[in-house]
């Protein structure tokens, strides 16, 4: 069975469902699809950076949008051996929303499913996957799909691959991916908020180790850095030796680490940053985590994804409209996205190597350089000025420039 549309999809994350849904409001015949059966899945970024909520309100969805947060902070913290700092403050940036938003991916997924369900050019297919790419005359066709063990093609005008760092279509083509090496992965748990908190710290360092902690209504999704390689030597010290790391670092949980009883409560995810060389090829576009994984430092990951989506929408929905795309075009967004990209992740790996690269430890990762404490409070007033623009809304922000080829009542531009 063949089945045709005007541009393919592969992925439902936060790239693919805001390019699904700008591409269908254009007027674009869309079809997405994603391998899992429903968006619940954990150890997902939450953060909603200014940007994002800026995106959301040129679309005249924000304030719909807005109550599905758990938590909002106009200034993130972090606690330093047990005193907090002030880090970067969003309150004064110029956007509709000066915070960062913490809400739960898959209630971002579902409400941009929800809205793109409005246009008729859409089509979400859930537990569908990718299995190959289609080529014929020298360009990408289409895909070969199975959903409940049936398989079958869908040809496109455009196949975008938003199927995440692991991407199968990457996979499947011969497109060079360019890693940097990083020092550390992420455990990610989670544990209750004790009462009263009110999960204004996000980063926690003491004694050369680091927690990240992000607040959702009634627990925290909980990041613990390591050194890459190390969570062998974690696990061997044992798990009341793992509780009380966490209590130490992080004395707010020490009344709720006893509800990890099991390693199996404990995920490892490993921390990658890389860049495609070239983000596309005839009939085919690699944006998000397809294109360039991201660390989860500054939690930029969801924001560089959905940028990415909106300046594809931008720069490719009148040619789709006119079935007249070309490699150029294509190439546009890599243009455009690219140098960004790159620069924040350039920004990571100094990151990294101030301060994780030092560390020989695996039970102690974060090791900043000495002068660190002395630097910190003199340069700390104008680093949080620029993190927040940096974090908050990016190197290159993007602006809703596609119109709605059948207006509706979510749409204002």
């Amino acid at each position: 069975m063949t089945e045709r549309t005007t541009c393919l999809i592969a992925g439902g994350g936060p790239a693919g469902m805001f390019l699904g849904f700008l591409l269908a409001r254009a007027g674009v015949s869309v079809t997405v699809i994603e391998k899992h059966a429903d968006f619940l899945r954990d150890f997902r970024g939450d953060t909603i950076h200014p940007s994002t909520m800026q995106n959301l309100h040129e679309l005249g969805l924000l304030d719909e949008f807005l109550p599905l947060m758990d938590f909002r902070a106009n200034k993130l913290k972090v606690n330093i051996n047990g005193q907090t700092f002030d880090g970067p403050d969003f309150s004064d940036l110029d956007t509709k929303c000066p915070f960062m938003g913490f809400v739960p991916q898959w209630d971002l997924l579902n409400f941009m499913a929800e809205k793109a369900a409005q246009y008729p050019g859409f089509d979400l297919r859930m537990s569908t996957k990718a299995v190959d790419v289609i080529r014929d005359g020298g360009r990408v066709r289409g895909l070969r799909c199975e959903s409940d063990e049936e398989t079958y093609d869908i040809h496109a005008d455009l196949v975008v691959a938003c199927d995440g760092r692991g991407s199968t279509i990457r996979q499947c083509t011969d497109h060079a991916v360019d890693e940097v090496g990083i020092p550390i992965d992420a455990l990610w748990f989670q544990l209750a908020r004790p009462e009263g908190d009110r999960g204004h710290t996000l980063g926690w360092l003491k004694n050369g180790n680091m927690l990240i902690t992000i607040p959702r209504r009634d627990h925290y999704q909980i990041a613990m850095v390591i050194r890459k390689g190390g969570f062998d030597s974690i696990r061997a010290m044992g798990l009341e030796a793992f509780r009380g790391t966490v209590a130490s670092v992080c004395p707010v949980l020490k009344d709720v680490t006893g509800s990890l009883s099991d390693w199996n409560d404990v995920k490892l995810l490993s921390v990658q940053i890389n860049h495609m060389r070239t983000w596309y090829e005839p009939g085919l576009l690699f944006i998000g985590d397809s294109a360039h994984a991201m660390s989860p430092v500054g939690g930029v990951g969801i924001n560089l994804a959905i940028q990415d989506a909106v300046a594809a929408a931008n720069l490719l929905s009148k040619p789709l409209l006119a079935g007249k795309l070309t490699e150029a075009e294509l190439a546009s967004v890599q243009n455009r996205r690219s140098p960004p990209t790159q620069r924040m992740q350039r920004l990571q790996r100094l990151a990294h190597h101030q301060l994780f690269g030092r560390s020989q430890n695996d039970g102690q990762p974060f090791s900043p350089p000495w002068y660190l404490k002395w630097v910190l409070p003199i340069a700390a007033p104008f680093l949080r000025r620029k993190a927040s623009r940096w974090i908050g809304l990016g190197f290159c922000q993007e602006h809703i420039q596609t119109s709605p080829a059948v207006p509706n009542a979510t749409s204002s531009v």
